[in-house]
């Protein structure tokens, strides 16, 4: 190989490797569900209403319509809802 090719090769499989080290997003496994009210002001995952984009770009701590990934089943137990709800009150733990 020349050195041009060797460079090109040598890239790519770092590429790869950073790609394979690199955990996989909670929204990516089936384990995970959305919760509600339960992130802090710019911490959300994603989709916190009107006026937003995406993750990170919640205006309140416990926002109603901004969710968080966590494991599927903790969300309730933890103070939050499965569906967006008005306010911003902070989670009450049922554990």
């Amino acid at each position: 190989m020349n050195r041009k090719t060797t460079i090109v090769a040598a890239a790519g499989a770092l590429a790869a490797a950073a790609l394979a080290a690199t955990p996989a997003t909670a929204g990516s496994s089936g384990a995970k569900e959305k919760c509600y009210g339960i992130a802090l002001a710019g911490k959300n995952d994603c989709a916190a209403g009107p006026g937003t984009s995406c993750a990170g770009t919640s205006t309140a701590d416990y926002q109603g319509n901004a969710w968080k990934y966590v494991a599927k089943g903790a969300c309730v137990p933890m103070g939050g809802t499965l569906s967006a709800h008005a306010g911003n009150a902070a989670p009450v733990p049922t554990n």
